[in-house]
């Protein structure tokens, strides 16, 4: 079937039927021309883009023991080369304002091309320097994954399913990060390095492929049924139905805006530990090779998917209770912070496994309370501003993640990583008490209104 918007797809295939003087409606498509709750499609085609951005950006880190002996880098090289790609990655707001100006479609598949190509080209790097540079590039396109699955999820959720729509799509940050270990330790053990970024590469390629061929905007798509897209429609707050253009400055000037960017800049360090740092902690401390490593690494990414589904269900079922939506997402990050306090544990056990399950605690806490306050963008702001707030949010995510994989590279080899993790038990908790001070509820402030 063509990729026709519905209005040409149905002047193709039907006519209106004569009869005197007046014409009967177009018929409705045959029922097999649509594909039933096609959101959940989308949904999941996006939550693959997300598993391949974060395969490539976790490839370095699984090389990093055997790419750091063999180029001659040390921690603090290394916590300077990821140093980059945070800070570029920092320029979030920039793609999710190409994001909304040129549509989601086009704007994404831009980008991933151009993040698969610069991990290919990691391959032909010889120095920390020219990591460094790569890395850059590669957070500049990568930051565009985040702002598009919010967009994503805004377009094509009514709100009361965008907190399981929004774990769905985090699944493929851990996914990727959990497929990491064992592809690239094969890469390696087999090939080198080296083909690992190229592997991973050329898996964004693929998929540009299939978000071209089947990823289309609610009102064009021409496989939705018009039932569903009233559904989605109808979901909609109309209070954020607003079609202005974003404007970063205006956003900013919102408190809400910064109750979601605050606790996020206090989470997101325990996803850089998790994602950068796993590796090499496991080989310098608890002296596991490469083949352990790959045994292993994925399970607290493991642990994370379940997350992101539970923070969904969790926030749900915290609505189902009475709550408001807003409030609802709010009681699931706190759940989440205090689950996280687990992982002040890890430099205090002996047994390697226990460290590692402590972890995967770690992994579910984060992505808990994480999918719910990234899902808060599309709660609390006009679907035309979603993917500018997501990226302005995920600047101070990154902005924490660069200042604490800095301090780690900078104190590891003379404090070791223990202090870091006591660290990541607490830092949730005020994350917490921020979004509770900060936010303020839509519903809370309309039901405080005079009549």
């Amino acid at each position: 079937m063509q990729n026709l918007p519905w209005e040409a797809w149905l002047h193709v295939n039907y006519k209106p039927v004569s009869a005197g003087n007046c014409q009967t409606a177009p018929p409705e498509p045959m029922s097999h021309t649509r594909i039933p709750k096609l959101r959940w499609w989308m949904i999941s085609l996006i939550m693959l883009g997300a598993t391949i951005n974060y395969l490539t950006r976790s490839t370095l880190s699984v090389a990093a023991p055997t790419l750091l002996k063999q180029l001659h880098i040390g921690p603090q090289q290394y916590s300077w080369i990821n140093a980059t790609f945070q800070g570029a990655i920092m320029l979030q707001p920039v793609c999710g304002f190409v994001l909304d100006r040129l549509g989601l479609r086009a704007g994404y598949a831009i980008f991933a091309i151009a993040w698969s190509v610069i991990s290919m080209s990691h391959a032909f790097a010889g120095s920390w320097q020219a990591l460094a540079s790569l890395r850059g590039l590669l957070g500049l396109a990568e930051g565009s994954a985040n702002p598009a699955g919010m967009k994503a999820t805004s377009e094509w959720f009514p709100a009361k399913e965008r907190g399981f729509a929004g774990g769905i799509y985090n699944i493929g940050a851990s996914v990727g990060s959990m497929l990491a270990p064992p592809l690239v330790a094969w890469a390696i053990l087999f090939y080198n390095w080296q083909f690992a970024f190229v592997i991973t590469g050329a898996l964004g390629l693929f998929w540009v492929i299939l978000w071209l061929r089947f990823y289309h905007s609610p009102a064009k798509h021409p496989l939705l049924s018009k039932d569903e897209r009233d559904y989605i429609v109808s979901g909609q707050e109309a209070a954020l139905a607003a079609k202005t253009k974003p404007s970063i400055l205006t956003i900013a000037r919102q408190r809400n805006f910064w109750g979601i960017a605050l606790p996020r800049f206090l989470a997101d360090p325990t996803w850089g530990t998790l994602t950068v740092w796993l590796p090499l902690y496991l080989s310098s401390v608890r002296h596991m090779n490469l083949k352990q490593i790959a045994l292993t690494a994925w399970l607290p990414f493991l642990a994370a998917d379940i997350g992101c589904l539970f923070g969904g269900f969790l926030s749900h079922q915290f609505q189902r209770r009475g709550l408001t939506l807003i409030n609802a997402r709010r009681s699931a990050f706190t759940c989440g912070a205090i689950i996280m306090t687990g992982v002040a544990f890890v430099g205090f056990v002996e047994n390697p496994y226990s460290a590692l399950a402590l972890l995967c605690v770690a992994g579910f806490a984060h992505q808990t309370l994480s999918v719910t306050v990234i899902t808060m963008s599309s709660d609390l702001f006009p679907s035309s501003e979603v993917a500018t707030v997501a990226g302005m949010a995920g600047v101070f995510g990154n902005l924490g993640l660069l200042l604490f994989s800095l301090a780690i590279g900078g104190l590891v080899t003379t404090v070791g990583y223990s202090p870091f993790f006591v660290c990541l038990g607490v830092l949730d908790l005020i994350g917490a008490v921020l979004l509770w001070t900060i936010v303020k509820d839509p519903a809370s402030a309309s039901s405080e209104r005079p009549n």
